[in-house]
């Protein structure tokens, strides 16, 4: 398989690399966050090889790729550049801060997902009486320990993640999380009896009650309180690099930087996040207690659905968090139940479907959910496709996840759920009633997905629908038009320099997938109506309009690049969608300086967009153009 080509073809249809702003990975998807999520051809990216599925959700254009989606990614990263670190602005927004938390959380999940592992591996061991030696060696000891790494440095990996996501130093951010858990502040936070202070400002120390157990601040394996440092330090840096000469910025910005912070993270935001953290385990606690069955069915019926939106990710700080503070989760478990019915319904699919093709897809689905607990394959390449089988798993998970409510199921760590780290799930302190009630559940999600599946059954969906149909090609015209010959003669909808549309800076309009036409460089910041016809779109941003002329030529008429960030600003409105229009008339007024100001190029583009309904169109250069001037000749 060619990644290369793979991610080639990606980035040419989400609208080229100038089109991304950030683009990361988790499991199974591409992230991209786009400039213009109008330039991202969604049916063409999912028939591409390589590519099970596209969602667009939490302001992410998602490329579902499965198990390749790590090299695919590296040949992404390769091709963007610079721009997968974008450090343009965004607006901020509930999706802003999904996107974020996403960003911080994802990278992290290979290594829960691994020592999850081996945490249910050393759980079978110590369960046998027979492996009494190996639980006492210094190899268990180890192993345990190695286990533990990702949660007892829990900030120091936060610190790195954040700091990526909000584009501020990794290194002092990683100091800041290191300082955090280093042996000497631990102790010194957690002996609450005598005062510590910094610059005379007093070090915050408090112990809690939570049930029968005693707690005191800590922040090895804390979660909250290192994002909110880095959160501040993001703002910091950015402040110092505008005050402080270029030349002394290397040494200044990151000693300011931590003589700054280190007083904040234990006076004021270090408590603040441990604060926040014990607010959040009790807010669950509250709701777990008030009833776990509840509990169960809502995570284990909607976990699936989460996923879907990629909002499962804002999910996960709770379950950290409640590791961090109790040692244990019960977030994880009923997402066990979720994660094994999603698997079960494909299971069902691969025993239903006459399809050798859907079969395949589906047991592929299946195994890697059943194995490891990565769904995506399961759910966008099969059971959501079907629809059918995704509302299986839904009910399925939501019985898996009652029964573990009602016996009380936990995790002690924070494993992904699938049969390899089914152990997990039986660690220290865990009953064997708990652990019964895990087992049972994700029984009944997986054998209920299954069965009712099979039973239900669903429409089957032919094979160009399954994301395997070969890539739709544009329709390729050679010809050209002289102007003797031409049926249909069009005016320049806008005033300025005419050139040809494939000089512009822009790849979709450059390589005219979207059509054959012009480009104007604009004098004049009004879009008229080159001839009579029908205003047949009008984007609520009023960046790109479309004409269907009463000559039968349709055109998108595209203002600016990336003008779409502007959300209007700059641009009136003259005409409505669906109004019919005269040669000449005013159709939307935009200001240049102001395009030019958003740093945007100001071209506008002219595309004939139903350029495959005639045998041939040019597009014809001018010095200037107006609505004298031919500027697209058409053939019919």
């Amino acid at each position: 398989m060619d990644y290369n080509r793979i991610a080639s073809d990606i980035l040419e249809h989400v609208g080229g690399k100038e089109n991304v702003k950030n683009v990361t990975h988790c499991f199974t998807r591409l992230r991209f966050v786009l400039k213009d999520e109008s330039k991202a051809q969604k049916e063409i990216v999912e028939h591409l090889e390589g590519v099970i599925s596209v969602v667009v959700a939490g302001g992410q254009f998602q490329v579902v790729c499965g198990a390749k989606v790590t090299k695919i990614f590296d040949e992404v990263e390769k091709l963007v550049g610079v721009q997968s670190g974008s450090s343009e602005k965004q607006k901020f927004s509930l999706n802003l801060i999904l996107q974020k938390i996403s960003e911080i959380f994802t990278p992290l999940v290979p290594a829960i997902a691994a020592a999850g592992l081996i945490k249910g591996l050393l759980a079978a061991a110590a369960k046998f009486p027979m492996l009494g030696e190996f639980t006492a060696s210094s190899t268990y000891t180890i192993l345990n320990t190695a286990s533990n790494i990702i949660f007892y440095f829990m900030p120091i990996f936060l610190a790195y993640t954040a700091a990526k996501a909000l584009k501020c130093s990794p290194v002092i951010a990683m100091v800041l999380g290191g300082f955090l858990c280093h042996p000497t502040i631990d102790a010194l936070i957690q002996d609450v009896g005598t005062k510590s202070t910094i610059f005379g400002l007093p070090v915050v120390k408090q112990a809690f009650t939570i049930g029968e157990s005693t707690k005191v601040f800590s922040y090895t394996e804390s979660v909250i309180p290192i994002i909110l440092l880095v959160i501040v330090l993001a703002f910091l840096e950015r402040g110092l690099k505008k005050i402080i000469p270029e030349i002394l910025q290397i040494i200044l910005v990151p000693g300011i930087s931590l003589i700054v912070m280190i007083p904040i993270a234990l006076v004021v935001l270090g408590p603040v996040g441990i604060y926040v953290g014990f607010g959040i385990q009790w807010l669950y606690q509250a709701l777990y207690s008030f009833s776990p069955v509840l509990g169960g069915i809502v995570i284990g019926g909607l976990w699936g659905v989460c996923v879907i939106f990629g909002a499962h990710r804002a999910l996960l700080p709770i379950g950290l968090n409640d590791v961090a503070i109790s040692g244990t989760n019960t977030l994880m478990c009923f997402a066990g139940s979720a994660n094994f019915a999603q698997a079960g319904a494909a299971l069902g699919v691969t025993l239903k479907s006459k399809s050798a093709e859907t079969k395949q897809v589906a047991g592929a689905g299946a195994l890697s959910a059943f194995l490891v607990g990565v769904t995506e394959p399961a759910i966008y390449g099969v059971n959501l496709r079907l629809k059918r089988p995704m509302v299986c798993a839904v009910i399925a998970g939501a019985l898996g996840g009652a029964i573990m409510g009602i016996g009380n199921a936990v995790n002690t760590g924070f494993a992904n759920n699938g049969i390899l780290t089914i152990m997990s799930y039986y660690g220290e302190g865990t009953s064997l009633g708990q652990f019964a009630s895990y087992l049972i559940g994700i029984a009944v999600a997986f054998f209920g997905a299954a069965i009712l599946t099979y039973l239900v059954g669903f429409e089957e969906v032919p094979a160009e629908d399954a994301g395997t149909a070969p890539v739709p090609e544009v329709k390729k015209i050679s010809a050209s038009v002289k102007e003797e010959e031409a049926d249909v003669k069009v005016v320049a909808p806008v005033e300025g320099k005419a050139y040809p549309l494939n000089e512009v800076k822009d790849e979709v309009f450059a390589s005219e997938a979207l059509g054959k036409g012009i480009a104007v460089l604009p004098s004049k910041g009004e879009v008229v109506a080159p001839e009579d016809g029908t205003v047949t779109v009008l984007y609520p941003t009023l960046h790109a309009m479309g004409l269907k002329l009463d000559s039968g030529v349709e055109l998108l008429i595209h203002v600016g690049m990336d003008t779409v960030e502007m959300n209007g600003d700059g641009f009136t409105r003259y005409a409505e969608e669906g109004a019919r229009v005269k040669k000449g008339d005013k159709l939307v007024g935009f200001d240049i300086a102001k395009i030019k100001e958003a740093g945007h190029d100001t071209t506008v583009a002219v595309v004939v967009s139903n350029t495959d309904d005639f045998a041939a169109v040019t597009g014809v250069p001018a010095s200037h153009a107006d609505l004298t001037k031919n500027v697209i000749l058409v053939k019919r």
